[in-house]
């Protein structure tokens, strides 16, 4: 079994466009969208549901027994999760359980909470795991982790799983790179693009993992291009592709199709040419 992520240092760089080519170009796969914050993997291969597991991702503190009222829970509570009548405000509980452990009376105690659902569906290239947190909740580093264990666990025939990480370099990015073969960075040429591909390199070199870097849209700043190639010659991370700005990215996602199913652009002979480096690059490492 091999382990592909893909990430970007910030979101719109095209890491779920290519993530799903990469899903239609592949064989015997298994896909994992691991940005539970904001799935897109699913508009583009319109996955069926057949399994959906909740997610417990936090608890909250409940009153489980009548009190004296005497104020200490509310007194010590931090995020002000208390009324004047000490009834818990669910939506300021953070659940850090400090309340359960002052209380003298063993009135409070905390319960799980969903926060979200996994589910496990079929799509036209294979299995998929992909997750959605509950509107405002956290712990999708926490999420991400079950998502890829759920995804391990589908592995059979199939050798490879193709994970479509977050953008940025916070806990869902780490949970989504950490053990795996190959990270591919999805970069832009801007401003903000090359600072945040320079800050998920260094996320990537702490956790272990050489990456390569795939330039998209590099035909909106060629200068700038030229400054991300300069940027990871130096840093000794291989550049595997320059990819053109393309309409044609929005116009399949718009029909739930992937760019190399949609038509055999320059965008999707450049795909196929990058995902030949990444063939070969996971080979190797066998």
């Amino acid at each position: 079994m091999k382990q592909l992520t893909i990430i970007s240092g910030k979101g719109g760089t095209g890491k779920t466009t290519i993530a799903g080519a990469f899903a239609s170009l592949a064989d015997r796969v298994i896909l994992a969208d691991c940005d539970a914050d904001a799935p897109d993997l699913q508009l583009i291969l319109n996955p069926k549901v057949v399994e959906e597991i909740d997610f417990i991702g936090s608890f909250n503190a409940v009153r489980v027994r009548d009190c004296s009222m005497c104020g200490i829970c509310r007194d010590i509570c931090r995020f002000n999760a208390f009324d004047d009548e000490m009834r818990i405000i669910d939506a300021k509980c953070e659940g850090c359980g400090a309340c359960v452990f002052a209380c003298p009376e063993d009135a409070i105690e905390m319960e799980e909470t969903k926060t979200g659902t996994l589910f496990v569906s079929e799509t036209r290239f294979g299995p998929m795991v992909h997750a959605e947190l509950e509107i405002g909740e956290e712990a999708s580093g926490k999420m991400v982790t079950q998502v890829r264990q759920k995804s391990r666990e589908l592995v059979d025939e199939k050798k490879l799983i193709i994970i479509d990480g977050s953008p940025g370099i916070g806990c869902p990015v780490i949970a989504s790179i950490k053990g795996v073969d190959q990270v591919l960075v999805v970069s832009e040429p801007t401003v903000s693009g090359i600072h945040d591909l320079k800050r998920v390199l260094e996320v990537a070199h702490h956790f272990g993992v050489i990456p390569s870097v795939c330039i998209n849209k590099y035909d909106i700043n060629e200068g700038k291009t030229e400054e991300i190639e300069d940027i990871c010659r130096n840093l000794d991370v291989p550049v595997l592709g320059r990819l053109p700005y393309d309409e044609a990215a929005t116009e399949a996602m718009i029909n739930e199709q992937t760019v190399i199913e949609y038509s055999d652009s320059e965008l999707s002979q450049g795909i196929k040419k990058v995902w030949d480096n990444i063939k070969s690059n996971l080979k190797n490492d066998q």
